[in-house]
């Protein structure tokens, strides 16, 4: 299963050369994920917004997709959009986000120029899972999705889906360990 930096992309880059079927898939999974992105941002008080926050990012996706640079990307580009508007939406309704202090280094910029190298080496260290397990691994540890969303929509328990999860990265630690233990000869 591709990946949603590359599912995306490519369903982006279809629809930039025309394909308005891609374009429509494109707009529904965007959705999907906008709104984890937004639930996880907001307070439960203003968990109701989500969804305007997720057409408004949508529609700016729209008006400004000339934009996107196919080399870069393309969730980065759309979580910067997503961002915007989420920051805007504050503003609008002067809403104060905290953040404990635990979570305060996500405050600051961090340098990025490393991700999509880091973004392959994750692919690659994943490969050592087998593919259902890695789907499982790549949504709840790297697209954010809580372990009964994932197993709602396998069709698989929650139990099987931490299994799969816990010896899909059990699996990952060996290969690093051998991978370690090499670079030590």
């Amino acid at each position: 299963m591709l990946s949603l930096e590359t599912r995306l992309k490519e369903l982006m880059l279809a629809s930039l050369a025309g394909d308005a079927r891609s374009y429509g898939t494109l707009l529904n999974e965007v959705a999907r994920h906008l709104r984890f992105y937004f639930l996880r941002r907001l307070s439960d008080a203003h968990k109701g917004d989500a969804d305007d926050l997720v057409q408004e990012t949508l529609m700016a996706l729209h008006t400004r997709r000339a934009t996107y640079e196919i080399d870069r990307p393309f969730t980065a580009w759309l979580h910067a959009i997503a961002r915007y508007k989420l920051i805007d939406h504050f503003r609008r309704n002067r809403i104060r986000a905290t953040v404990p202090l635990d979570d305060v280094e996500d405050l600051f910029a961090t340098d990025l120029s490393d991700a999509a190298s880091d973004r392959m080496d994750v692919e690659r260290l994943l490969e050592a899972a087998p593919e259902r397990t890695r789907d499982l691994i790549r949504r709840t540890r790297i697209e954010g999705q809580s372990i009964a969303e994932v197993a709602e929509s396998t069709g698989l328990t929650e139990t099987t889906v931490k299994v799969s999860i816990h010896r899909g990265i059990k699996a990952i630690a060996t290969k690093l360990k051998g991978r370690a233990a090499n670079d030590d000869k």
